[in-house]
């Protein structure tokens, strides 16, 4: 299908472009920004006044819930989520039932998610068989079945000399190691240790759990020279210890939850099991440190964290209840939420959920690397149109996902998704 997005700021952060102009797309990829070809007679029209043109948002971490739940319909409603939040190409982790660590599960995963015809999903491979910690998967044959890198997910692996062995292995190929920085025993709470989780008799997860973890990484990375992705930074000292890594040149990047970037541990409230969340809300000055690095480019990207959990494994006692929030629809909002209150360019946030993120993924991406994240004449036609004006009120009944539950239940959030082209194919239109 030709289509034609007009009267729009079509704004792409990887080249730096910022102009009103048209963008013509046809077979599949962009053939025009600016001076559409006088032969070109669109099908449809997408009228973007007032709005902005954008790449496609790129998500690192988004849960689908499947393999596992099939017979709930996630993939189909997760993957409408995807789209209805602009996001056409996400990072989903291993952590399914069975675990993503056989080649023929990853297939599977990939090849029901194109026959929706929506985002594009790029599956993480577990490191260790089942997550386990002990055996090291065939990440060879699962980087050819399709994962674009390698995650514990949540599970921490126990024994560091593995740890070094699949960063030795990583490394030897050239495949990304995505690790989320926590100690296995100082981990197992459920809140942030404080005054306030002192308070609420809640066991607290310390900030040494996230800090010696990256300790230990890093001297990993030294040895080994494994490119690492580290997963959801959550606190002020953290971003410190990634800063000086990323200044001694340490291959790594790093990125941060929509949940952390706006919310602190007083968002509990009493005992709010939405606001059950993996890694645990800090204090102010945590989130304000996450601010100004994922401002400043010590944190490279902004991800939903999205993990659909259903009304019944919430409606349990707080530190019963399971950790996660649904997250994708919301992605655009609060990162524009985020830039209008720190007072970031509007390049620069898209940029933390197209350009960057894409930087991430790198050459994993094949084929993809030169249109994933970026708006480009010949690339392949990923785009979304974006209202930066107006409020919405999140809701369950407004979101796609089956996942309810959100800590921003209630939240009046700037900017809508109006439209999202995936591949030249028009997969969502409010």
């Amino acid at each position: 299908m030709k289509i034609l997005i007009q009267n729009g700021r079509v704004i792409d952060p990887a080249s730096g472009f910022d102009q009103k102009v048209d963008l013509a797309i046809a077979a599949g990829r962009i053939v025009a920004m600016g001076q559409v070809p006088a032969d070109f007679t669109p099908k449809r029209v997408i009228d973007a006044k007032g709005c902005i043109v954008a790449p496609g948002l790129v998500d690192l971490a988004s849960r689908l819930r499947e393999p596992g739940q099939e017979h709930a319909g996630m993939l189909e409603s997760e993957m409408a989520a995807a789209v209805a939040g602009g996001v056409t190409s996400l990072v989903c982790p291993p952590d399914t039932d069975p675990v993503l660590d056989e080649p023929g599960l990853v297939e599977m995963l990939r090849y029901r998610a194109e026959k929706l015809h929506q985002a594009r999903v790029l599956p993480l491979g577990a490191l260790t068989v089942g997550l386990k910690g002990d055996v090291l998967t065939e990440m060879v044959q699962l980087t050819a079945a399709g994962c674009v890198g390698f995650s514990q997910a949540e599970v921490p692996i126990p024994s560091t000399q593995v740890l070094q062995r699949a960063l030795q292995y990583a490394s030897t190929f050239g495949f990304t190691v995505w690790l989320r920085p926590q100690e296995l025993h100082l981990g197992k709470g459920v809140a942030a240790s404080g005054p306030l989780a002192t308070r609420m008799g809640l066991s607290g997860v310390s900030v040494a759990a996230e800090t010696i973890a990256l300790h230990t990484i890093f001297e990993l990375v030294r040895s080994t020279r494994a490119r690492v992705h580290l997963c959801r930074i959550s606190s002020a000292q953290g971003v410190d210890l990634v800063r000086q890594g990323k200044a001694e040149g340490l291959p790594v990047t790093a990125d941060v939850s929509i949940n952390s970037l706006h919310l602190t541990d007083a968002d509990m409230g009493y005992f709010d099991s939405r606001a059950r969340l993996t890694p645990v809300l800090r204090q102010q000055r945590d989130r304000d440190a996450l601010r100004a690095g994922l401002a400043d480019g010590t944190i490279d990207a902004l991800v939903s964290d999205h993990t659909p959990v259903d009304a019944d494994a919430k409606a349990l006692p707080f530190a019963e209840a399971e950790p996660g929030a649904t997250g994708m629809e919301l992605l655009w909002s609060l990162a524009l939420k985020w830039g209008q209150d720190a007072g970031v360019p509007l390049p620069q946030v898209l940029s933390r959920i197209t350009a960057e993120p894409a930087r991430v993924l790198g050459a994993s991406l094949g084929t993809l690397q030169d249109s994933v994240g970026q708006l480009a004449v010949g690339g392949v036609a990923d785009v979304c149109v974006l209202s930066d004006e107006g409020h919405w009120l999140v809701s369950g009944e407004v979101l796609r996902s089956q996942g309810k539950s959100t800590p921003f239940s209630g939240y009046e959030l700037p900017g809508r998704v109006r439209a999202t082209v995936v591949g030249g194919h028009v997969a969502f239109e409010a």
